[in-house]
C-alpha cells in the first residue's frame, strides 16, 4: 500500500512538472488567469477535478 502510494505522488509530480518545464510562459499566462478568478470558479474547478479523479480511480479499478 505505501509504496502503491509513492508511486502515486510520483507520478503526479512528473505530470505537474511538464508544463512548467515545456512551456514556462504558458504556465504563468494560465497562473495570472487563476489569480483572477472567483473563490467560487476555483472551488468548483476544485470539485469537478476530484470528481473526474474519482471517476477514473473507478473505471481503472
Amino acid at each position: 500500500m505505501g509504496q502503491e502510494l509513492l508511486t502515486a505522488v510520483a507520478l503526479v509530480l512528473v505530470i505537474e512538472g511538464i508544463v512548467p518545464f515545456m512551456s514556462p510562459g504558458f504556465l504563468r499566462r494560465i497562473m495570472l488567469q487563476i489569480v483572477e478568478q472567483t473563490d467560487r470558479a476555483l472551488r468548483i474547478t476544485g470539485l469537478v477535478t476530484m470528481l473526474a479523479g474519482v471517476i477514473l480511480l473507478y473505471l481503472v479499478h
